[in-house]
């Protein structure tokens, strides 16, 4: 049965699940926001954004279904990491799934690709003593 915001218990638990293991893979702490927007929805996203516990350390994807607005808002410090580029063609590949009726698929998959776009490339150190 779906709860008060429209999503079952198991789409609830696969959303969640994604961002806890967004925020393993890069460090960045990840909320979603499904809902009507109140005024712009750029506007509205910054306000939702600003007021969470770690703004500069997060990244916040906002989709209103009935108005098709999707806006993904990301923090001074995640800034850092994403490009406007990679932010741009996940929400390309999220409107796809949303075009398909994919709610839950295109939150789940935005997620993941921004955490996979946002992980910093780990360094190989080795030493190599020759003497």
């Amino acid at each position: 049965m779906p709860s008060s915001d429209g999503f079952t218990a198991a789409e609830r638990q696969q959303i969640d699940r994604a961002m806890r293991d967004a925020e393993t893979v890069c460090r960045f702490e990840f909320s979603v926001f499904v809902g009507p927007t109140e005024g712009p929805s750029r506007e509205y996203a910054e306000r939702l954004h600003a007021a969470l516990v770690a703004p500069d350390r997060s990244i916040l994807l906002l989709i209103d279904p009935a108005a098709r607005v999707l806006e993904i808002v990301t923090g001074s410090v995640a800034r850092l990491e994403l490009e406007d580029k990679e932010v741009r063609l996940t929400v390309v590949e999220m409107q796809s799934q949303l075009a398909h009726d994919d709610l839950v698929g295109a939150i789940t998959r935005g997620i993941d690709r921004l955490a996979q776009q946002a992980r910093k490339p780990r360094s190989l150190h080795t030493s190599h003593n020759q003497t």
